[in-house]
């Protein structure tokens, strides 16, 4: 798979990103037209458990000259720590990670359904069709339940949906079914992609990265918005110490959470060709 013939300019890459089919707030295409008015030169497309948006993106990719990076974000577990797992330079229609997908898409609805019932019970009834009506075709979860709880008058704001009663440890949170780091691993490099443990200074230990750093992957994401100068720093050493590559991004979503960060985190042409290269073993 050659990019080369449209990461044109300074060659900005940012390989973070997700649009409506999982929880952003853009189309596919409408998200690559913005990064092409940003002047980037590639996104990476990474939904939660989604690979749906890759295709139209890469069709309006080829009409604007902007390169897409096909990719997913894993949801795993480990030691207790929700950790989330990039792949890069996936084959979206390989049987193996499709097949899981629509596992993990089908526990979303589950998900769904036990947080409505909580809701209900707190004197908050939001119909799972009016949640279905924001997903739309894409990977329901959290993020749509908020937003029927907005449109319902439950509560003022996204964010306050999630500060009282979707986030952990608050009365309508349901837990996530999630794999193991090491199989999020296995399904990317199945499907021929490379693997990298995503934004790690958000929410993770030292020592929870450094097991993770051990399990597999090939990568680690150093540029996030969350990550503060010195977490920089801290995930470079530890690509380094591990022979890992070095992803980033701005984790768009399309500004739910008052975020508009596209093109702001981004990596070198030549760091994306180097995740290319490694990609190239799992073919």
């Amino acid at each position: 798979m050659d990019f080369s013939f449209n990461i044109n300019g300074d060659g900005r890459v940012d390989l973070h990103t997700h649009t409506a089919q999982s929880d952003g707030q853009h189309s596919p295409e409408s998200l690559v037209a913005l990064a092409k008015s940003k002047k980037l030169a590639a996104i990476g497309i990474t939904d939660h458990d989604e690979v749906g948006a890759i295709t139209p993106a890469q069709a309006k990719g080829i009409e604007l000259e902007i390169a897409i990076i096909p990719g997913v974000e894993l949801s795993t577990i480990h030691g207790g720590f929700d950790v989330h797992i990039l792949g890069y330079f996936i084959d979206h229609y390989n049987s193996r990670l499709l097949e899981v997908l629509v596992f993990l898409r089908a526990e979303r609805v589950r998900r769904t359904q036990r947080i409505l019932q909580k809701l209900a019970l707190l004197g908050m009834p939001v119909s799972f069709e009016a949640v279905l009506e924001h997903a739309g075709e894409g990977c329901m979860g959290r993020p749509h339940v908020a937003e029927a709880m907005m449109q319902a008058g439950f509560v003022r704001s996204y964010q306050d949906a999630f500060d009282f009663f979707l986030a952990e440890g608050k009365p309508a949170f349901e837990p996530k079914t999630k794999i193991l780091p090491a199989e999020a691993v296995e399904i990317i490099h199945a499907a021929g992609g490379i693997a990298s443990l995503a934004h790690p200074g958000q929410n993770l230990t030292l020592e929870v990265v450094v097991e993770v750093a051990q399990a597999g992957v090939d990568a680690i994401e150093t540029i996030h918005p969350k990550h503060t100068p010195t977490q920089r720093r801290r995930f470079e050493k530890i690509a380094a110490e591990f022979g890992l590559l070095r992803t980033g991004g701005s984790d768009f979503h399309g500004g739910r959470k008052g975020e508009e960060k596209l093109g702001q985190f981004t990596v070198s042409k030549e760091q994306v060709e180097l995740l290319q290269k490694s990609a190239e073993k799992w073919h």
